[in-house]
């Protein structure tokens, strides 16, 4: 009777533990949902681009460009937001630049953006 004892003791605690320590390694989210932190851009390579059109009431940019090496995608042209409005307020359609994207929360997004002098 006693090594039941036990063992159901051991089970319960384990239970009771379980979600705890689950919640730990989510990052201590507590609304039960997975964090998702953006991937980092110290080792992301510049990908040239083509401006094809600026939407600053949507704080928006089309691109054509080459492939994005930092998220393994081809080139193809792409409405990306951008995660400073001020970017746009540099570029006009028709420049070519040089810049990188991430995913941040949920949507593709621009996070450094270089002008390519002629």
């Amino acid at each position: 009777m006693k090594p039941m004892l036990t063992t159901l003791a051991l089970g319960m605690s384990l239970a009771f533990a379980m979600p705890a320590l689950a919640e730990g390694q989510h990052g201590g989210s507590h609304d039960g949902a997975m964090s998702q932190a953006p991937m980092p851009a110290m080792n992301a390579t510049l990908s040239d681009g083509l401006v094809k059109k600026v939407d600053k009431g949507q704080g928006k940019i089309t691109l054509k460009h080459g492939p994005l090496e930092n998220m393994g995608m081809p080139g193809m042209t792409m409405v990306f937001r951008v995660k400073d409005a001020g970017m746009l307020d540099q570029v006009k359609p028709g420049d070519n630049i040089r810049f990188i994207a991430e995913q941040l929360n949920g949507a593709l997004t621009v996070t450094k953006l270089d002008i390519v002098k002629p």
